[in-house]
């Protein structure tokens, strides 16, 4: 569990403006370990870079400056040992929850009966059993979701990264998808890291928080999640879980509003809490 598994070493990150103007940093000197097993959430206001971290982690983006390592080595490019969960889904319309979930499996080399019973075992794994011949639009949000877990698990990745993959359903879907992933962490012992900007969530999901600083981001603090299990709907009434979403939302807060301040310059009237900066640049 103490063995890290992504290091993120000094990594700085900035995006070219398609227009030729200056480019705009996105992370700048962010510097972060993740054990292996562990399910750690990154949450910070917008524009902060915490999915241009996900994606480096991922192999999408390269840094500029500094290094994303993933098992003692340099990350170059995609590979399936660690696989991203995305909020649109990412399914194929053309083929049912079997033929997506069989499409990592059929890169893997099984084959035919190989391929379908794996698929079957993961979309039990994922409570689709009797689904698997739909298509995409004839699934719920929740079910497409799941099938895209499924695909993912199928990869049998060692990281599963997740770019806000709840942000599109309905409450009472979003925490049953909670509650789901979080079996199926405990179960697998594989390591997951969360996107998110719903905070409850964060808190819900992780055993370790990072809180990411207002743009160019790097780490403002990390945040260890000593929540009693199991971790049921329930919990979020728990004196802990109250002090820890009023300590995270002060953090946070105070990141939103450096990124306000800077939007509206050296001279800042008071506003929702942000405090009266004359005549010179906020740190």
């Amino acid at each position: 569990m103490n063995e890290t598994i992504f290091s993120i070493q000094n990594v700085s990150r900035a995006f070219k403006d398609p227009k030729g103007g200056i480019a705009v940093p996105a992370l700048e000197g962010m510097s972060l370990d993740i054990r292996r097993g562990e399910f750690v959430s990154v949450i910070g206001p917008s524009g902060s870079g915490k999915t241009t971290l996900l994606y480096l982690m991922a192999g999408f983006l390269r840094p500029d400056a500094g290094q994303v390592l993933y098992n003692g080595a340099a990350v170059t490019g995609p590979a399936p040992e660690r696989t991203v969960i995305f909020q649109e889904y990412g399914l194929f319309p053309w083929k049912t929850a079997m033929g997506n979930v069989e499409f990592p499996l059929k890169a893997r080399g099984l084959d035919a009966a190989g391929r379908r019973r794996a698929a079957l075992d993961f979309l039990s794994m994922v409570h689709l059993s009797g689904f698997e011949n739909k298509f995409p639009h004839q699934l719920s949000g929740g079910m497409k979701q799941r099938v895209g877990i499924a695909r993912a698990l199928a990869c049998q990745p060692e990281a599963v990264l997740m770019d806000e993959p709840f942000a599109a359903l309905d409450n009472i879907t979003r925490e049953l998808l909670q509650e789901e992933i979080l079996r199926l962490w405990s179960g697998l012992g594989k390591t997951f890291v969360l996107v998110t900007h719903h905070l409850e969530e964060a808190i819900f999901m992780s055993r370790r928080i990072i809180v990411m600083s207002a743009r160019p981001g790097r780490v403002k603090e990390s945040v260890d999640i000593d929540l009693p299990g199991p971790r049921t709907a329930e919990i979020k009434t728990h004196p802990r879980f109250i002090e820890l979403k009023s300590r995270l939302t002060r953090s946070l807060r105070e990141e939103v509003e450096k990124t306000i301040a800077v939007a509206k310059g050296p001279e800042l009237v008071k506003e929702m809490g942000v405090i009266r900066v004359q005549d010179k640049e906020l740190p």
